[in-house]
């Protein structure tokens, strides 16, 4: 993991400043160096596709007069259609999706801020410190934090916070590394706020972001659960983050504000994730002690409470404004590393949810929770089916496969480009189409494998870099 924390003295600006400028263009000569060969690319796969088009059409032709082949072309053309409906359902759910503005301070409830920590090192202090200085009222304050038996200075770092922060801050030392899941459920234990609220501890928050995030649950009696939204911290140190960064943006602000106009946001963030206490002591016991085939679950612990939560009729939603910026994998071992551990949650808990999600588990329309889950199922059924088809097609038509790949990818990852350009700027926007290509040749195999290895435990983006 990278290790981009704020330094005040160095960049001689306020924290609000340095988290505020993250929204603007970042990109270095050698990203613009990659994107203009990405659009080159995309361009020549378009033109590729229309020289190849004969082509294409024989082959279309030739297949479907065979079994198999129309099988195949009507399961293609039933998925496009399923997904761009999809894709209409959701813009429809976020034009609908509205905020909640934050309440006066006499409002705010209490809160216990958790911040479980392992092998985090400075990053731990500079989170807590963001915490510390929120404009929460401070009497209304608890932040905890737990250093789940780290190897490395983890604790200094978390003693040298309590020292400046003093009586708000509580620390805790495992006396063994047992799990982000076994950190949070003793911190839930020993808070005593009638909301809690979870961050990452290489994740600094905004002024404003604690206040955003407890809202809700005073507005509406029936809000479970908050995800805040999720931004990349560490944009500057390579171009994986960067494309992240893209990519958060629409599955935060575009996908979870849709989710959320029907209270059914499916997962809430590790990086800043809010919780009704009574909902969290209701499923308490049975989150913590969750198997999956037999084994104890030590991954998806966000998504296993979130689904919890749902189970109990209770709505989740997501705050825009609340901003948090979290560190992001800076090379491709570590972003595969991180995809894995959450394609194996989503697996596992698509089928926790499958198991309340079609009875009447809410007074409200459970439709749109049902609409959710089954093109989460779909994604993960058709998995084997698509990279099977894939394959063939890269052995039979190579350059065929080539073209139609990269001008599909184009069309799709346009509404993320467009997306992000409108909220943000069209710079970085561009980082959607090479994320797209990335994905594509590199990242393609994820969720097939994370499939087979579904019940396999383990962080896999923990351990301490070697010399």
């Amino acid at each position: 993991m990278s290790n981009t924390v704020y330094h005040s003295t160095e960049k001689s600006l306020s924290r609000s400043r340095f988290l505020d400028q993250l929204s603007f263009n970042s990109l270095k000569v050698k990203d613009y160096v990659v994107i203009t060969s990405t659009l080159i690319v995309m361009v020549l796969s378009i033109f590729a596709f229309i020289y190849f088009k004969p082509d294409i059409e024989r082959i279309h032709f030739e297949r479907m007069s065979t079994w198999w082949g129309a099988t195949i072309n009507y399961i293609a053309v039933t998925l496009l259609v399923l997904q761009l409906a999809f894709l209409a359902y959701l813009l429809f759910l976020y034009i609908k999706y509205k905020p909640i503005k934050s309440v006066s301070d006499e409002e705010l409830p209490l809160i216990s801020v958790i911040v479980p920590a392992y092998n985090e090192g400075k990053l731990v202090y500079e989170t807590l410190l963001s915490l510390a200085e929120s404009d929460y009222p401070k009497e209304k304050l608890q932040i905890l934090s737990i250093d789940d038996g780290s190897k490395d200075d983890t604790w200094a770092w978390m003693l040298k916070a309590k020292a400046l922060i003093g009586d708000r801050l509580t620390i805790y030392q495992q006396p063994k590394n047992m799990g982000k899941r076994h950190a949070l459920y003793r911190a839930f234990k020993e808070g005593n706020g009638e909301v809690f609220v979870t961050v990452d501890s290489d994740s600094i928050v905004k002024e404003d972001t604690l206040r955003i995030m407890v809202s809700p649950f005073v507005v509406n009696e029936k809000c479970g659960a908050v995800a805040g939204n999720v931004r990349v911290l560490n944009k500057q140190d390579s171009l994986i983050p960067k494309m992240l960064n893209v990519s958060f943006v629409f599955s935060f602000e575009f996908v979870r504000s849709a989710q959320s106009a029907i209270g059914s946001v499916l997962c809430t963030p590790g990086a800043l994730a809010a919780y009704r206490r009574d909902a969290v002591m209701n499923c308490l016991e049975n989150w913590i002690n969750q198997k999956f085939n037999g084994k104890r679950s030590d991954i998806g612990e966000d998504r296993a409470m979130t689904n919890m939560i749902l189970k109990q009729g209770l709505h989740v939603l997501f705050q825009k404004k609340a901003y948090v910026y979290t560190n992001t994998p800076v090379e491709y071992k570590g972003l595969y590393k991180m995809f894995i551990r959450w394609e194996r949650s989503n697996v596992r808990e698509n089928i926790m949810m499958s198991k309340f999600a079609f009875t009447k588990f809410r007074e409200e329309s459970t439709t749109g929770s049902r609409i959710l889950l089954s093109m989460q199922w779909l994604k993960v059924i058709m998995a084997y089916p698509l990279i099977l088809l894939l394959f063939s097609f890269v052995i039979t038509h190579p350059i065929i496969f080539l073209c139609t790949s990269l001008t599909g990818a184009f069309i799709f990852s346009s509404v993320q480009m467009f997306f992000y350009a409108k909220k943000y700027n069209i710079s970085e926007g561009f980082l959607a189409y090479t994320y797209s290509i990335f994905y594509l040749f590199t990242l393609f195999w994820i969720t097939p494998y994370a499939i087979a290895t579904a019940s396999r435990s383990g962080w896999l983006t923990r351990e301490l870099p070697t010399a």
